[in-house]
């Protein structure tokens, strides 16, 4: 079997990116199913940083100055591609991953979006282009969300802690709030907000949900992008080794014992 980089490794690896290093355990390729039939390794931006205990498998592409936290998943090994954009961020229990988009060859309609948010039927001929998940530039998820294919975030949009969107779209400039709901095949439009708690599942919904404007989360989007961004530059000059699970257990019991051995 012939492993080849993604489509996006082969589109950007000549823009001051890199195709990850396949040995490292948390960062690696994903398997051929019937739903996938093809093997990709994940692509990132050299200023982005992926923690060490955060996991990107397969069709995933995160991109200039992204900061993913420790325990943030982004799973493109079913619902692929998935896209995270310049400066955006996955916080520390982010997980992204979708529903199939092919099946023994054949595309599946509405599974995935093209760039600008425009749903995707099989045989359009944006299909191969598009994307189960596509987060946008400057979007902000925070802890535990989950946005699950097919799905978009639009650019400067904030996903507030433990919300869940999944088929659905999120125009720009959104603000949703802390454990919400949106689902069923809704649009939010640009610019509107998503109180928190909400469970939006009908477009009535989408449409009745109030400007972010004039709202306490009007401006909180600009400064999670601003202390993100920061966090990506600071721990990516660390230059922390991602260790194999063998290496990180041996380093955590020679920690607990030495623990053990220096108590009074």
């Amino acid at each position: 079997m012939t492993i080849v980089p993604s489509s996006y490794a082969q589109q950007n690896m000549s823009q001051s990116g890199q195709q990850v290093n396949p040995e490292w355990p948390n960062i690696h390729q994903n398997v051929v199913t019937d739903f996938n039939s093809n093997v990709s390794f994940p692509f990132m931006k050299e200023s982005a940083f992926i923690h060490p205990f955060a996991i990107v498998i397969g069709n995933c592409y995160i991109g200039e100055k992204v900061f993913v936290a420790p325990t943030a998943v982004c799973r493109g090994d079913e619902g692929t591609p998935i896209h995270v954009g310049a400066f955006s961020n996955l916080q520390d229990g982010v997980v992204l991953h979708g529903l199939e988009t092919t099946f023994n060859g054949i595309n599946i309609d509405e599974r995935r979006f093209s760039s600008n948010g425009e749903r995707l039927l099989g045989n359009d001929s944006g299909f191969e282009n598009g994307y189960s998940v596509f987060v946008g530039e400057n979007a902000s998820l925070a802890h535990g969300v989950l946005i699950h294919g097919p799905a978009y975030v639009g650019n400067n949009t904030f996903v507030g802690m433990e919300s869940l969107v999944f088929d659905a779209k999120l125009g720009n400039n959104v603000a949703v709030g802390v454990a919400s709901t949106i689902t069923g095949g809704v649009e939010v439009a640009d610019d509107k907000f998503v109180p928190p708690g909400s469970v939006i599942t009908t477009q009535e919904q989408a449409n009745a949900l109030p400007e972010r404007a004039g709202t306490d989360y009007e401006n909180i989007n600009s400064a999670v992008v601003h202390v993100n961004e920061k966090l990506a530059k600071g721990y990516g000059e660390l230059d922390l080794q991602n260790a194999s699970a063998i290496e990180r257990e041996s380093i955590m019991e020679e920690e607990m014992l030495e623990t053990s051995f220096s108590a009074p």
